[in-house]
């Protein structure tokens, strides 16, 4: 502690989703040390805001000042106006407050996501309780749903895979799924030690088997069906180890329409080939299978 500051304390960040893409502020969380970053959508308005959250303990100068200081100047650099900028301290019941914007919605044809407050799937759909905490995910951005119903519809199809692959899991949302609708073996891996926390508990209030690990590169050997939700960059990059990791089938979200070229390439260069392209609303999900 420095100060007096309580680790209980943030900073938390808004900014409008169009005012930043979502790549660099990825880029921009990282360099500030963010705890936890979001895309949220109001559900009154439909405004998107991307959101970050800063541990003031963790950040860098004697008092809370040089914190707002140090994050209005990365947002200056990364080119944004400061008048688009909304940064507040939270503290006591901040944590719960996301929950207002968040319902139950149905995904695909099978699936319905919900967080534990709301009422259980009505008949025909199967349930998918999240407690995601503030930063993990809802399973409402599109490149979300895009995975879900990409999971979906490749469970739903002639030789359905009995093992996947989550890289990035987060919340474990894809990988809660995937088990829900039959996957005999699913593996989760992200590099954040509270995301795979996140997934643990996720996965036992679901009641379904998911092995959860800590790592940022895929294990050794393959899997049926392989599903990554990152972005474009990293994506292009990890194409070697996520091809090796690759069976048959290979799920790629986190892309915007413009860039799904280069990650096709990328894979198309490990022996992949795209078999089928979703998009929804500026983003794309990429379905690819061994040539």
């Amino acid at each position: 502690m420095q100060d007096g500051i309580s680790s209980d304390a943030w900073l938390e960040l808004r900014l409008p989703a169009d005012a930043v893409d979502e790549e660099a502020f990825a880029r921009l969380c990282e360099s500030l040390g963010a705890a936890g970053r979001a895309l949220e959508t109001r559900a009154k308005t439909g405004d998107a805001e991307q959101v970050a959250w800063f541990p003031l303990s963790a950040q860098s100068g004697a008092d809370e000042q040089a914190a707002r200081a140090r994050i209005a100047a990365a947002v200056a650099l990364a080119g944004v106006d400061a008048s688009a900028m909304r940064l507040k301290r939270l503290q006591d019941d901040w944590a719960t407050a996301w929950q207002q914007d968040w319902k139950a919605m149905p995904v695909g044809e099978r699936l319905w996501v919900r967080p534990s407050f709301c009422e259980p799937a009505p008949a025909g759909r199967l349930d998918i309780v999240l407690e995601p905490g503030m930063a993990f995910g809802t399973g409402s951005h599109p490149t979300t749903r895009l995975c879900l119903e990409a999971i979906e519809r490749i469970c739903a199809g002639p030789n359905p895979p009995r093992t996947m692959l989550d890289m990035g899991a987060g919340s474990g949302i894809l990988a809660i799924a995937a088990a829900r609708l039959g996957v005999r073996r699913v593996l989760a891996v992200d590099n954040d030690p509270d995301a795979v926390d996140a997934c643990r508990a996720n996965a036992a209030a679901n009641g379904v088997r998911v092995d959860c690990r800590l790592g940022d590169a895929p294990p050794a050997g393959t899997f049926d069906l392989v599903v990554a939700n990152i972005l474009a960059g990293p994506l292009a990059d990890m194409a070697p180890a996520l091809a090796a990791a690759t069976g048959r089938r290979l799920a790629l979200s986190g892309i915007l329409a413009d860039q799904a070229g280069r990650v096709i390439a990328a894979y198309e260069r490990e022996g992949l080939s795209c078999r089928r392209t979703e998009r929804m609303e500026d983003w794309v999900c990429l379905e690819m299978e061994r040539a």
